[in-house]
C-alpha cells in the first residue's frame, strides 16, 4: 500500500514540476511575441515621413501617422481591437496598454539619448525615431507561476534611403 501512496505522491509531484516548466516557456514565448510586435510597430511608425517636411527637404516622422501605424501593428501582431483589448483569437487575456509612445524628430540634435526614469530605459538615437513602452500581463494558463507583467520596451530610428 506505502508504493502505491509513494507513486501518486511522486506523479503529483511531477506534475507539478511540468506543469511549471510549461509555464515558463509559454511565459517567454508570450515575452519574445510581445516584444517582437513593439519591434515591430515602433519600426512602421518611425517609417511615417511627414509629406510637408519631406517636400522641404528635411526627414521628419509625422506623429499622428506614426502614431496610427505603430497601433495597427501591434493590432495586427498581438489581436488586440483599437482599446487594447485582446480578441477572442488572441492568446493574451489582459488589455494591452502602450505606456509611452514618443517621436524624437529632427528638433533634436542627434545622437540623442532617450532616458525615462520612471520605466529605467535609455536608447541613444543616430537619427529622428520612435520610443514605445508597452504594458503586457502574462495570461497565466495553469496558475502555477506568481502573476507575471512586463514592460516592453522598443525603439526604432527613421531609415532613409
Amino acid at each position: 500500500m506505502y508504493k502505491l501512496v509513494l507513486i501518486v505522491m511522486m506523479m503529483s509531484a511531477w506534475g507539478s514540476v511540468h506543469l511549471l516548466q510549461v509555464e515558463e516557456e509559454m511565459a517567454m514565448q508570450t515575452l519574445f511575441l510581445g516584444k517582437h510586435a513593439v519591434n515591430r510597430a515602433a519600426h512602421a511608425a518611425a517609417q511615417q515621413l511627414d509629406p510637408e517636411a519631406l517636400g522641404e527637404g528635411v526627414l521628419r516622422i509625422a506623429p499622428g501617422l506614426a502614431e496610427e501605424a505603430a497601433v495597427r501593428f501591434l493590432r495586427g501582431n498581438l489581436l488586440i481591437d483599437s482599446s487594447g483589448a485582446p480578441l477572442p483569437e488572441s492568446f493574451l487575456r489582459h488589455p494591452l496598454e502602450v505606456l509611452v509612445f514618443e517621436v524624437i524628430n529632427a528638433e533634436r540634435t542627434f545622437p540623442y539619448t532617450y532616458r525615462n526614469d520612471v520605466y529605467q530605459y535609455e536608447v541613444t538615437l543616430e537619427q529622428p525615431g520612435i520610443v514605445m513602452i508597452v504594458h503586457v500581463v502574462y495570461p497565466r494558463a495553469f496558475r502555477v507561476l506568481e502573476p507575471i507583467e512586463w514592460n516592453i520596451k522598443g525603439a526604432a530610428e527613421l531609415t532613409a534611403g
